[in-house]
């Protein structure tokens, strides 16, 4: 959880969604300058004022919150920190930490996934590459980037090399948590039994993907409800295995979103593999929170 030591959580006024305004600019100029409807006719008999003209009704857009409640995290910031504090022993704490921040902090699973951003961006960047380098070969893939001189070496650092763009830097939290995402990915890849890139199989490219949407959904979730603030236990083993407990109740909801699509993930096309990852991402964040509701009851 790396990103979390960057961060110390979101404020509570920060807006679920970020807001827009829309301009519908100023009134149309006349060619001299004046306000259109302000000229009169010199030497010209008296006009009737023109009719008024009602303006046409802009489409109706949803709702977006400005303001969300200041203290939408604190419900789950505390009941992590009563599951951290125990252990890891305390599931039931977990699961209503995992509900509540699904549920209530974030808006619900279409918004979490909404909130993931420049992680979904970068997953559907990520998987558009590997999805190629199974069609075409590894080494027509990286020529495609202009990262031909890669070919060959070892997947780590193959998409070491490709860090600039699967996770364009451009500085924000957002995008922060995205290539932090990414660089923990690369981390896991031998652990998945994940060498080399030639000869990629579709497991193997759904595998990469899994590892890269849980490590971005709980390095969204951390710097979420602030880990830096988080009382973990003092015993090192302990403190590792509360996290590893975290990564593995995000993994197993991403692993089961995965599998309850029929899209096979290394044949997706260019143009579907943004909306599937989105998908994914609200699939995962649906059924963390129905696991969080299950583990908070007992079962």
């Amino acid at each position: 959880m790396g990103t979390s030591s960057a961060f110390g959580g979101q404020g509570g006024r920060t807006p679920l969604i970020p807001s827009w305004l829309g301009d519908a600019g100023a009134p149309p100029v006349a060619p001299d300058g004046a306000p259109n409807g302000g000229d009169e006719i010199p030497n010209g008999p008296a006009q009737e004022p023109p009719a008024p003209v009602t303006p046409p009704v802009p489409p109706t857009r949803p709702p977006i919150p400005l303001l969300a409640d200041p203290a939408r995290f604190s419900a789950a910031r505390n009941n992590f920190s009563r599951f951290a504090a125990s252990g890891g022993r305390d599931r039931r704490n977990l699961g209503r930490a995992m509900s509540h921040y699904v549920g209530s902090s974030s808006g619900g699973a279409r918004a979490a996934a909404v909130r993931m951003g420049s992680a979904r961006g970068a997953g559907s960047r990520l998987l558009g590459f590997l999805s190629d380098a199974v069609a075409r070969g590894a080494t027509e893939a990286l020529r495609s980037l202009n990262l031909g001189a890669l070919a060959g070496r070892p997947i780590e650092e193959i998409f070491l090399g490709m860090s600039d763009y699967v996770c364009p830097d451009g500085g924000s939290i957002d995008e922060g948590i995205a290539r932090e995402a990414f660089i923990e990915t690369i981390a896991d890849l031998a652990a998945a039994g994940i060498t080399e890139l030639d000869g990629l199989s579709a497991d193997q490219v759904q595998t990469v993907f899994e590892l890269y949407a849980t490590n971005a959904i709980e390095a969204r979730l951390c710097n979420d409800i602030g880990m830096k603030i988080i009382i973990l236990p003092a015993d090192s083993r302990e403190a590792a295995g509360v996290q590893a407990q975290l990564k593995d109740f995000i993994l197993r909801a991403v692993s089961d979103a995965l599998t309850t699509t029929s899209t096979a993930v290394a044949a997706l096309t260019p143009d579907r593999v943004l909306q599937f990852v989105g998908g994914v991402y609200e699939q995962a964040f649906e059924i963390l929170r129905t696991m969080g509701e299950g583990e908070a009851e007992g079962e």
